[in-house]
């Protein structure tokens, strides 16, 4: 790949370091090699983006990379192998054109989301880079079972982790509590025991995987924490008990604010279930709360939508931007929790996350500055992954 510069009018590292002026960033075999003041082009091979805002390209750690959004749940069952593909494909590149140039599928049937990743790697297909899990590890008839692998007690939990390990899963998700999506389970009620999810997630470690968990209600939470989880996903119900063993084991809350919001403004006009509605209804206040107080008590965040939910588009990562800075984040801070912060509750800080020398040059470019306004992040006009120039 060849050897190029980067004009940057702004340029937001993603360090959560005020912004820079006319930076010049050269990047070589993918990878951003320099960056210093801009001085003038001096007759190289030059991308002018003097009149943008430039930043790391957006981390979503908590997607659903194949599931359809905006059609009815008959509509998606009733879909072919081919159909599903086909959402898959649209899917990927919704990413890469709204600014997210890596994501962690937490969730797939039949490990389709592996496949997903291995076309784009091998080129045949464009996409972000990802982490996936596979499927998830859940108790029988708990909250996704009809995609997980239905583990009662400690041996199942190990022995179902070891197969996916051998899947070749990137992490392990684990479902602690109930949630809104499963009919016949309450977002509130604990579901895996301490010790089943103990299993599972000395398994995943044993093998250098990091592990999260689909984690609501506040005794769920309790025990996934207890069971040495690496991030919690959603942490509805969190108490003080909650946050302070997240602050002391430096666990990361991914909030997926997004999620219950995009259900309660669809409403029944969009069709949705009443049993959804109720749940999400219910839950969605409590969910900003513990937000807040996360984000208040220094619980580490990391931006992840639930995307493939109903009507959590694919495509609107900056709608959980904008509810963060709504509930107290400044926009520098909510940036993070998409570049730095997503790299390292992924695990892929040494490359990603960040604009500096040395890191892997996924790069976007803002028409605005987004410091001045979060909804700027939707602007977005030009995208590199690797170094390779996607978008604009």
């Amino acid at each position: 790949m060849e050897k190029f510069w980067i004009h940057a009018g702004v340029l937001i590292d993603g360090t959560g370091a005020d912004p820079k002026r006319d930076q010049a960033i050269c990047i070589e075999n993918g990878r951003i090699v320099r960056i210093e003041d801009y001085h003038g082009d001096h007759g190289e091979n030059w991308v002018d983006l003097s009149g943008k805002t430039v930043m790391p390209g957006m981390i979503n750690c908590h997607v659903h990379c194949l599931s359809p959004v905006g059609i009815s749940d008959e509509e998606e069952q009733a879909l072919t192998t081919m159909e599903k593909a086909w959402w898959g494909i649209r899917n990927a590149a919704d990413y890469i054109n709204s600014g997210v140039t890596f994501v962690r599928s937490l969730g797939s049937e039949n490990f389709y989301d592996m496949e997903i990743k291995k076309m784009i790697e091998d080129g045949k297909i464009i996409g972000p880079h990802m982490r996936v899990a596979g499927r998830v590890i859940c108790m029988t008839g708990g909250h996704g079972w009809k995609n997980g692998l239905e583990s009662d007690g400690v041996d199942e939990c190990r022995k179902n982790t070891r197969l996916l390990l051998r899947q070749g899963v990137d992490l392990v998700k684990i479902m602690a509590t109930g949630g809104v999506m499963t009919k016949g389970v309450e977002p509130g009620s604990a579901q895996l025991t301490m010790e089943e999810m103990k299993a599972a997630i000395e398994e995943a470690h044993k093998a250098d995987r990091k592990t999260a968990t689909h984690a609501q209600g506040t005794q769920g939470i309790k025990n996934a924490l207890r069971a040495g989880i690496d991030s919690v996903e959603h942490g509805i119900f969190l108490d003080e008990e909650c946050i302070e063993m997240m602050v002391r084991q430096g666990t990361y809350l991914v909030p997926t604010l997004a999620a219950p919001r995009c259900i309660v403004d669809a409403g029944e006009e969009k069709g949705l279930k009443d049993y959804v509605l109720r749940k999400a209804r219910a839950i969605i206040d409590a969910h900003v709360e513990s937000f807040r107080k996360a984000m208040q008590r220094g619980v580490k965040i990391a931006m992840g939508t639930d995307a493939g939910t109903p009507y959590n588009f694919h495509n609107n990562s900056a709608l959980e931007l904008e509810l963060m800075v709504a509930n107290g984040m400044t926009p520098m801070e909510a940036i993070v929790t998409a570049t730095r912060n997503g790299a390292e509750c992924i695990g892929v800080l040494q490359d990603y996350g960040t604009i500096e020398e040395g890191k892997i040059a996924d790069i976007i470019a803002l028409a605005e500055n987004p410091l001045d306004d979060i909804r700027h992040v939707r602007q977005v006009e030009t995208v590199f992954k690797a170094g390779e120039r996607l978008k604009g």
